[in-house]
C-alpha cells in the first residue's frame, strides 16, 4: 500500500474519489483512479445529513465492504468517522473493523500522531487529514491563512509523516501553503481545496458528476464536470411518459 504511493510523489499526480457503492467502484476501479475513498460524507450526499457527524462505524463498514467487492486492484481507503479513534486502543480497534470489511487502509481527521504510530504499529496503512476538518468544525472556511495556523500545519504534517502515515490530504488551505508542506513532507500530499500543487487531488464523486446537494453556495474548490442529475431527471421522465401512452413495455421488450 505505502510503497504504491511513495512511488508517485512528484512523479504523476494521484487520483483519489470517494465510492460509496459496488457499482460506483467499478466503474471507478475501470478508469486511471490510484485510490477509492470510502468518505464519511456518505453521511451528506447518502444518508442525507447536513454534516459528517452522524456517519457510524457500521456505516462506514457496510459501504467498505461494498466498494471493496467492486474495486479491483485498486486499494480502498476507509475513512474513520467521528468517535472512533479517540485513543489509541479503540482507533485499531476500528481500524481492524474497516480493513476486515475489505479497506487496504483508512483515514483520519486532526493532529494525532498517537494514533498513526499506533495504528503503523499494527501495520495498519493510515492517511492524515489536515486543514479543514469537516468532522469538528463549527465552520467552514479555509484554514492556514494567519501564520501561526500555517506554521502549526506545516509542523503537524511533519509530525504525522514522522508516525508513519503513507499520505496527508489537505482540505481548503492556501494554494501557497500546501506547496511549501508538499515539498518539506516525504510523502504525498493529496488536496481538495488546496491548489495545483499537491501530489494528488481528491473530490467526492457525487459532487464531480453533478448530482446535486441542493446547497445554495457550495465550495470554491467544488468543480461539475459532468449533469448526471439532469440526465436521471430526463431518462425517468422518458420511462413515466412511455408508460403513460403504454409505449413501454413494447413488443422487444416483452415476453412471449
Amino acid at each position: 500500500m505505502t510503497k504504491l504511493l511513495d512511488g508517485l510523489k512528484s512523479k504523476k499526480k494521484i487520483i483519489m474519489l470517494t465510492a460509496y457503492d459496488f457499482q460506483m467502484a467499478r466503474i471507478l476501479q475501470s478508469l486511471s483512479v490510484d485510490l477509492l475513498l470510502v468518505g464519511d460524507s456518505l453521511g451528506v450526499v447518502f444518508q442525507g445529513h447536513t454534516s459528517t457527524k452522524h456517519v457510524t462505524m457500521d456505516d462506514i463498514c457496510y459501504h467498505t465492504t461494498a466498494v471493496s467487492r467492486g474495486a479491483g486492484i485498486v486499494p480502498v481507503i476507509a475513512d474513520m468517522p467521528i468517535g472512533s479513534f479517540g485513543d489509541p486502543k479503540t482507533a485499531v480497534s476500528n481500524a481492524k473493523l474497516c480493513i476486515d470489511a475489505g479497506a487496504s487502509g483508512v483515514k483520519f481527521e486532526g493532529y494525532f500522531p498517537e494514533i498513526a504510530a499506533a495504528l503503523t504499529a499494527e501495520n495498519i496503512p493510515v492517511m492524515g487529514h489536515l486543514g479543514l476538518l469537516p468532522q469538528t468544525a463549527e465552520k467552514y472556511h479555509v484554514v492556514g491563512k494567519a501564520a501561526e495556523e500555517a506554521d502549526a500545519m506545516i509542523s503537524h504534517a511533519l509530525g504525522l509523516c514522522d508516525a508513519g502515515v503513507f499520505a496527508i490530504v489537505f482540505e481548503c488551505i492556501p494554494e501557497n501553503l500546501a506547496k511549501t508542506i508538499t515539498a518539506a513532507i516525504p510523502v504525498p500530499s493529496i488536496g481538495i481545496g488546496a491548489g495545483k500543487y499537491c501530489d494528488g487531488q481528491v473530490l467526492v464523486i457525487n459532487d464531480l458528476l453533478g448530482l446535486d446537494r441542493g446547497e445554495s453556495h457550495p465550495p470554491k474548490f467544488r468543480k461539475q464536470y459532468a449533469d448526471i442529475g439532469n440526465t436521471i431527471a430526463n431518462a425517468v421522465n422518458m420511462f413515466i411518459t412511455e408508460v403513460d401512452e403504454e409505449r413501454y413495455p413494447d413488443d422487444g421488450h416483452t415476453y412471449h
